[in-house]
């Protein structure tokens, strides 16, 4: 068991697919209660990070360390080390035969074997919290996109996870309601959660931020405050990354 210094701890790690290496030795770390957003271009490796930190890809080699669990030491109990992780997909995995309260339930029924009264209330208590609390008897098909994400979160909040990852949760909706998620997540921050969030929202991560992680050709490239690193990059290609994103109408050419 290794001290609880960090929230999560990532030490030289690499993962390859076949030949093509994905990750090329990546360190940093995440305290507890610090909002880290992870930016860069399309593959540059910012998914398959975020995935290794729950095992969800298995690292090729390296360390990762949550709350004290080193999750690559081939004898831990993953299932149990994974009970304080929530993560949140581009796409929401709602099951669609099961209404809004169901999917927040189930998770809490079979594998933290709560109660059924206790898996509802804490399901209404966290459906309210993202602003759904209406929707319980809803099915997922009747539901916007927005909407679904926002089950999605409150499914991952309702196993009480001292850690929330979200892998792009805002790539997959319409550009209207973008927002909804957004204030969601702006409000988990401000309540304290400890989050590791991959998106291409430059604003939120401008605003919500304590740090923003640049990667590129799975390699961090620049890691600082969020004013710092959005508002005045020190590397040439983080320049380069944010003018086009900022301003999809810039070109070198």
């Amino acid at each position: 068991m290794t001290p609880v210094n960090h929230a999560v701890e990532i030490r030289d790690l690499h993962k390859r697919f076949g030949k093509l290496e994905v990750l090329k030795g990546i360190d940093f770390a995440v305290d507890p209660g610090q909002v880290v957003c992870v930016i860069g271009p399309s593959g540059s490796g910012k998914s398959t990070l975020l995935r290794c930190v729950n095992l969800l890809e298995q690292p090729t080699s390296g360390r990762v360390v949550v709350h004290g669990v080193e999750l690559t030491d081939r004898d831990v109990d993953i299932d149990a080390a994974r009970r304080g992780i929530g993560m949140v997909f581009q796409q929401f995995n709602l099951f669609p035969h099961m209404t809004v309260l169901q999917n927040v339930m189930i998770s809490q029924r079979r594998v933290l074997k709560r109660g059924k009264a206790e898996a509802e209330r804490i399901a209404r208590e966290n459906l309210d919290k993202v602003g759904i609390g209406e929707k319980c008897d809803a099915y997922p098909v009747q539901l916007s996109g927005g909407q679904q994400q926002r089950v999605a979160i409150a499914r991952a909040l309702a196993m009480s996870p001292a850690l929330m990852l979200f892998d792009e949760p805002t790539s997959a909706l319409d550009p209207e309601l973008v927002g909804d998620v957004l204030t969601v997540m702006r409000k988990l921050a401000e309540e304290g959660m400890t989050m590791l969030v991959v998106t291409h929202e430059m604003a939120f991560a401008r605003d919500v931020a304590d740090r923003v992680v640049f990667m590129d050709g799975g390699v961090i490239v620049e890691d600082g405050p969020a004013e710092q690193v959005i508002g005045a990059p020190r590397h040439e290609r983080t320049k380069t990354f944010l003018s086009r994103v900022l301003d999809p109408t810039h070109t070198d050419i």
